[in-house]
Parts: structure tokens; sequence; C-alpha cells
């Protein structure tokens, strides 16, 4: 970088508001925008008098058609694209749909650049949106600014040796699993279809294949990575600081156009749901104690044991997945659960994974009002029970919600998991922790006006949880970051070192600290 001296007052006209250049600006920016983009003085030229705002002016001179305004055909549909009510109706000035790196570069630099202009005005503020499942508002669609949409980037690559398989970080992997299916592969991922490759990944992400490959960031191999002012590059081993905080620092370095992910030859697997009365908890409780605490952890086991609460009453319903192949149906590991009865429901079988993922997303449908929060502690069985205890109280309150659907979720993270890449991802988790286990609550309902009571019973809800987890001894600081919900802090659950060594990398490669000031959304460090 060097000075580039601005020499004229270039005032850009905006909705609802006027934006001053002032003369004569030394700021530390690139000499000339990325290849093929017009000089610096023309973009925000031309961005005079131009209605939208003056980063969405700008970005529409510069990338046309692919900025998108309100009601144009574009903006609707990244605003449908959306999981949760709360993203779908945020109104952004415009939306940017790249369809490439270069794209993404030249978006970025615009926005770079006239967010450190502007000292990060409100409208110059952007979100980056992979697949749009994080359900609260602003996470990836920002009011009053400029939303870039990746969903154009859904390519799958597997490689000739079929050892990787580089993908879009616009993809859901609804739309990545039958492509590896049909060849016989797989890679760690999301379990449910709709969730979005870029989130999951760079907050970490758990898979149906963690026990034998950790956490879905440990098996990234490479990204291409957009940092401020466009340019682009490979993270990979060859650059360890940046590779490290990119598993688990979610969108604090740049824009990730591309990741590269260990696959292995997979196939159809034994899984499915069960669903049981509240009555039978305490063998769930002892089952689940029982698999999660064993040693050798069965690292083909999956398993995510909820109790769900709608139309005024609780069950229990099990997602178990034995990812061993040839399949092995009702293997030893999950005999303590399903020989509990009465089942209501089974739908225990051999099926591809595309098939399982789009099992469990039947149960959260889009277009709802969503909350997750969480919490990780250690494995005791008096300690779930107390925990479901202290979501059924946090419950009475909001049990009349229409619509309401409310869940608490349990599933083991062994140190079979955390150990795998544990000084090469940034999540601060280690064999000193043990076996720990890692709970979601979780809230779908119809009406706005329903969301503070709902958010209250929340955190009501997790106060009481890491009470009772502190009077047992069990507290972990962990807190899975594609759970969290506002108000959390993930990064410090990482630990002191590992969030002081983000900041040091963020400062070393963002220096103008545009992903921290102008990237609102999700988490920061």
């Amino acid at each position: 970088m060097k000075l580039l001296q601005l020499q004229a007052s270039l005032a850009l006209a905006v909705l609802p508001f006027v934006l001053t250049l002032p003369q004569n600006i030394d700021l530390p920016l690139p000499s000339s925008p990325p290849p093929g983009l017009p000089p610096l003085a023309e973009i925000l030229a031309k961005a005079r008098g131009a209605p939208g705002g003056a980063c969405c002016a700008a970005l529409s001179f510069v990338l046309g058609p692919k900025v998108g305004f309100p009601l144009s055909v574009n903006y609707i549909g990244t605003s449908a694209s959306f999981w949760s009510q709360q993203e779908q109706t945020v109104t952004p000035n415009c939306v940017v749909q790249p369809l490439s790196t270069r794209d993404v570069s030249a978006a970025i630099y615009v926005l770079s650049v006239v967010n450190n202009l502007t000292s990060f005005c409100n409208e110059c503020k952007f979100a980056i949106k992979g697949g749009g499942h994080t359900p609260q508002r602003g996470a990836a669609n920002q009011p009053g600014g400029v939303t870039i949409d990746l969903g154009a980037f859904k390519q799958v690559k597997v490689s000739p040796d079929r050892k990787i398989t580089s993908i879009g970080p616009g993809s859901r992997w609804g739309d990545i699993y039958p492509r590896l299916d049909a060849q016989n592969l797989a890679i760690p991922g999301g379990r449910v279809a709709p969730v979005g490759v870029g989130g999951l990944v760079t907050g970490g992400g758990v898979s149906f294949f963690s026990g034998r490959f950790g956490f879905v960031c440990d098996n990234v191999v490479n990204y291409e990575l957009v940092l401020p002012y466009g340019k682009v590059i490979n993270v990979n081993a060859s650059t360890p600081d940046l590779f490290k905080a990119l598993k688990g620092g979610s969108n604090n370095f740049g824009v990730v156009t591309r990741f590269d992910m260990k696959s292995f030859d997979s196939g159809k697997f034994w899984g499915g749901f069960v669903v049981y009365p509240l009555s039978t908890m305490p063998q769930h409780v002892s089952a689940f104690v029982g698999l999660a605490g064993a040693q050798p952890y069965d690292p083909f086991a999956a398993l995510i044991h909820s109790y769900g609460y709608t139309a005024g009453s609780w069950s229990i319903a099990n997602n178990y997945e034995y990812t061993k192949v040839p399949a092995q149906p009702y293997p030893p590991t999950f005999k303590p659960f399903t020989d509990i009865q009465p089942q209501f429901l089974n739908t225990m079988r051999v099926s591809n994974l595309t098939d399982f993922t789009v099992e469990i997303a039947a149960t959260s449908p889009p277009g709802r009002r969503q909350l997750f929060i969480t919490l990780t502690h250690g494995l005791s069985g008096p300690l779930i029970t107390q925990i479901f205890k202290a979501a059924d109280a946090a419950l009475q309150p909001i049990k009349l919600a229409l619509g309401l659907v409310y869940s608490l979720s349990y599933q083991p993270l062994p140190t079979e998991i955390t150990t795998k890449a544990s000084n090469t991802n940034s999540l601060g988790l280690d064999a000193s922790d043990g076996n720990l286990v890692l709970t979601l609550l979780g809230a779908q309902w119809t009406l706005a006006t329903d969301d503070a009571a709902i958010t209250a019973a929340a955190n009501k809800w997790l106060a009481a949880a890491k009470a009772a987890a502190a009077k047992a001894g069990l507290v972990n600081e962990f807190v899975y970051l594609n759970y969290a919900a506002p108000g959390q802090d993930p990064i410090s659950g990482y630990g002191a070192a590992n969030k002081a060594n983000l900041r040091s990398v963020s400062q070393k490669y963002d220096p103008d600290q545009i992903f921290q000031k102008a990237v609102p959304g999700a988490f920061k460090l």
C-alpha cells in the first residue's frame, strides 16, 4: 500500500443523506484497484448523486446488474433465501450477488475504501451471506447497508485422486452431498441439509464423522480468501497463523470463496430418528452417559439426544447415525438406546448421507422466527437432568406462544473429537477438558410480538444451566459459535491465548480493521 492523494472534495449524494469526503485526504489505501476495475477517483465520482447509498452506488457502477436494489428480483431472492424470519425481514440498501472470486475482490475493494474514507458509516457496513442459516437478525444480512450473497458459489470439485473436494461457501450441504453420494465419497460437513457451508466451517462445525475426523474445520486443507481491499490469497499450512485463525474465527478475516477439504471413501450407512415418551428419560440419560464417556469412544457413533416440546407436551427424539461402511444396523454402541420401549416413531434404516440430512431438516422449516442459545459442560447424568428441568421451568411463561416448538439437545463432545487437531484450530479445546457435552436450546415460533418473552426465557434457562454446571464443578468456557446467541461470547470461550492470537492475526492481515468495524454481524474479536 502507499498513500493515495485525493485532491478534490467528493460529495457522494445518497439517500437519505449526503456523505462528504473532505479535501486532501491522506489515507493508507491501495494505489490502484484490483485488475479490471476503474480508478478509485472514477468509482467515487460516478457514485455522486446516485440513489441507494454511497457504497451501493459505487458497487453498482463497478459490478452492474450483480447489485440488486429493493424490489428487484435479485434483492427479493436473497431476502427470501434466509432460514429465519428475523433475517428475511432485514432490509439492506442493496444486495451484491458476485459470480466469481474476482467479483468478490472488486466488492471488498470498494467497501474497504469507502468505509475507510467515511469512518465506517452505517450505510457502508456490510454482511456476508453463505447459506443464511444463522438465525439472529443481522448475522448475515446488513440493515441499511450492503449484503454480499455468495449463493452463486456452489462449486463441488473432486480432485483426481479423490482425496480433496473443493466446495463453495454459498452451497448448502444438501447441494453437496448428492454429488458426493453418487461417487461413494464424503466430507465432514453439516448434518442438516439447508445449513450453509461458509458459516458452519468457519465456526468450527460438528459432523456425523467428527468421532473419526474431528471438527469440520479440522478437515480444511486450503482456503481461497479475499482480504480487505480485495487481495486474493490461498491460506494453508504455509501461512500457519491465518490458517489457524480461520478454523473457528468466523467472518473476522475476509471472505472465503473456496474451501478445499479432505474427502474419503464412504457409502450408505445406518441412521435415523426414534421418538420416545418423556417417561423414558432416566434410561436415556444413563445411555447417554455410557456412550459419551466410553473408553474408548466409538468413533463411528454420532448422537443428537433431544427433548422437544410441541402441542402441549414433551417427548424424546434421538437422532442416531453409525457411519461404518458397509452398514452395520443396530450396532452394540446404540443398543442401550434402541432397546428402550415404547417407541412412538422409528425411522432407522440404511441410507445415504443426503437422506439423513434432509430428514433432520424437516424438523425446522424455513420462514419461522428462530433462536439458538448454548453452553458446554462436563459429562454428568444428574447435570443433564437438572438442565432439562431448567428448560422446562423457563418454558412455562411462554408455552402458549403461537406456533412454539421448543427443544433441548445434548451432543457428546468427547476427547476423541476435541483432540483430533487441537493445535491447529482456534477453538481452545484439548484433552485437559475431558469428555464434554454440547448443549443447545432452540425455539421456533410465529409472531414477532413474542420475541422478547422467548428471548428472556432462553436467557433464564442459560443462567440456571450455568449455575447448575458451576455447582457440579463441571463448567467449561467453550461456547460453540454456530449455536451462540447474541450476547454470548464464543471468541472469549476459546481462551485468552487463542483470543489474543486471533486479534494479533487480525491486526496483521487487516490493519485498518475493516472486518471488525465494517462487518458487525456474527461475533467480533
